[in-house]
């Protein structure tokens, strides 16, 4: 895991927007996995001015959202469909065809699921998969004991959950208590992964998932056995990391590296090999 520390939300915000712009930019029919909540807003604001002031072209991307509430309708202003157009692909021009998320009103949600990851496999798999952190350390809705290997799949939400999102609704009773996310499997197959937290209240659950074990308990800890995996926060979020001075110290040795790896410039990485003399 690549352990990144800005100085706030906004530089986190700008490095994130950067590493997704800059695949963009090589690779203009990359497939992007989207998260919502409060943190990822800054990288998709950021992502949305690089994009006009560098005329970056995003009509080839295809891009899969983690999750959505179970029973909210597209419409509801707080579904992750409104939450989605409002914070991005309106900024970006997306059109619908290029976007992909899940229903939360399927009277079929257990085939929905089995689609979705069809989907997936049928666009060739995610290339860079943005990520937040919970409360209790979970990703996409994989709330503690969900299977590290797990697939799409419609869930129940722990009481935590319920409890920080009802800030976004009118009254707790509100709060949808399913929702269909993707597993933590399916997030493990993307290419590169790219996590982010922001605040005091993060940084034990950041700590636990940069340097605990992995466990099903805290599910972003999984992250630890992914080949990529890109960790960025703001130093409020990054006070309880016990190798903050040794991460910062590699964030500097390797400042001149790109920050994804080759193999997701796929055509990139085809012509290096054949351009290697052979044997």
């Amino acid at each position: 895991m690549f352990v990144k520390v800005e100085r706030d939300y906004e530089t986190m915000s700008q490095r994130g927007a950067r590493i997704v712009a800059d695949l963009v930019k090589q690779k203009s029919d990359a497939v992007l996995g989207l998260a919502t909540g409060s943190t990822p807003v800054g990288l998709y604001e950021n992502l949305i001015r690089i994009a006009k002031d560098e005329n970056i072209d995003f009509s080839g991307i295809t891009t899969f959202n983690l999750d959505e509430y179970e029973g909210l309708p597209a419409s509801h202003p707080e579904s992750y469909h409104t939450f989605m157009q409002v914070n991005l692909f309106d900024g970006l021009g997306l059109s619908e065809q290029q976007t992909n998320l899940l229903s939360g009103m399927d009277i079929d949600p257990v085939a929905q699921c089995a689609d979705f990851e069809m989907m997936i496999r049928r666009a060739g798999g995610i290339d860079l998969q943005i990520l937040g952190i919970g409360g209790d350390g979970h990703i996409a809705f994989c709330e503690p004991g969900s299977s590290l290997a797990g697939r799409t799949s419609l869930v129940a939400l722990h009481p935590k959950t319920i409890a920080d999102n009802t800030r976004f609704f009118d009254k707790k009773e509100d709060v949808p208590r399913k929702a269909l996310t993707m597993g933590v499997g399916t997030i493990l197959e993307a290419r590169s992964c790219l996590i982010l937290a922001a605040g005091d209240a993060k940084s034990e659950v950041w700590a636990q998932m940069i340097e605990g074990p992995v466990t099903s308990q805290v599910t972003a800890s999984a992250l630890q056995l992914h080949p990529w995996a890109i960790a960025i926060s703001d130093r409020d979020a990054a006070a309880k990391l016990k190798n903050l001075d040794f991460y910062q110290h590699i964030d500097g040795e390797l400042a001149d590296q790109p920050e994804l790896p080759l193999w997701v410039f796929q055509p990139e990485l085809d012509q290096r090999r054949n351009s290697m003399p052979t044997a």
